[in-house]
């Protein structure tokens, strides 16, 4: 099922277009130049700013060699249902703040245990070094969460929700309840009709740069295409219900519309919804917008 904002009745806020100015001068990367040099310098910028850690995140049982879980318990009654959590970032960047608080904020308001991995990240590691670990963990999850477990990410961390949820489903384990993918990047490969086009309007994402953290995290140009790393190319059928965000201005929304029409006569319950003129992972950003999509997650899940 396809949700649209009705263009006429639906205009971006004053925020958001501030938001647009911030991102395009703070996050938008320029030239990428020498691919080596830039690999270098992305593997030396991660060993000086390492994952942030709010306070009130702590190190999980879950954690197993190789995969770092956080966990985060809202204050009352213990959960007896789980987010699990899985951040974005090109699969090359620590997580952020936004992500920590978009996570806590659904938690808190529908009484859930959030699971926060910290995944190793590209170019020093690919897909294969933690995918069979996220599978695992999901069932693990389920054992402390008889009312479910929900996997949830943002931008790279949305594309591997889906991606873990298929190799949960694959390998026969405990499902997760629902999917909430907030613009995932679902397509390594960068070949969804309309793509250069959006890319000429998102003031954030290039797709220069999103070529090559493709590259790193699959491991080669060639594994860009699989499914593990692109599961919008694998089989949708018998996964969860899923809620989808993405803005038109994002680099991601012409996969994320393909997604929907090869969704069709799988029997994927998938409720995408669109904004308009709205760019990247929107619903974590400090905009109105935010607000609408967060009411949404929080009725689905409810």
């Amino acid at each position: 099922m396809v949700h649209l904002f009705r263009p006429t009745l639906f205009r971006p806020s004053l925020r958001h277009r501030l938001a647009v100015e911030v991102v395009r001068r703070t996050r938008r990367g320029g030239p990428v130049g020498d691919p080596a040099t830039f690999r270098e310098r992305f593997l030396a910028a991660n060993e000086r700013f390492p994952h942030r850690i709010p306070v009130d995140f702590t190190e999980s049982a879950h954690t197993t060699p190789g995969l770092r879980v956080l966990e985060h318990v809202p204050g009352g009654v213990p959960p007896s249902r789980t987010l699990l959590y899985l951040h974005g970032g090109g699969y090359t960047k620590p997580a952020a703040s936004q992500q920590f608080a978009f996570a806590r904020r659904i938690a808190a308001d529908l009484g859930m245990r959030v699971l926060f991995p910290l995944y190793p990240l590209a170019p020093e590691h690919t897909w294969r070094d933690s995918r069979d670990a996220l599978v695992a963990l999901v069932s693990a999850a389920a054992v402390d969460a008889p009312d479910g477990v929900v996997l949830a990410g943002d931008s790279a961390g949305g594309g591997y929700a889906l991606s873990v949820a298929q190799g949960v489903r694959d390998a026969g384990g405990t499902p997760p309840s629902h999917l909430v993918l907030v613009s995932p990047w679902v397509d390594l490969t960068a070949s969804a009709p309309g793509q250069p086009e959006v890319a000429l309007t998102d003031p954030w994402l290039t797709l220069s740069r999103v070529n090559i953290y493709a590259t790193w995290w699959a491991g080669s140009q060639e594994d860009r295409a699989r499914t593990e790393p692109s599961p919008g190319l694998g089989d949708l059928r018998g996964l969860p219900p899923t809620l989808r965000f993405c803005g038109t201005r994002d680099l991601l929304y012409p996969e994320n519309a393909l997604l929907s029409e090869q969704a069709r006569g799988t029997g994927w319950d998938d409720t995408f919804v669109t904004g308009p003129g709205l760019i990247h992972v929107y619903p974590l950003l400090p905009i109105p917008e935010a607000r609408v999509a967060h009411r949404r997650i929080v009725e689905f899940l409810s």
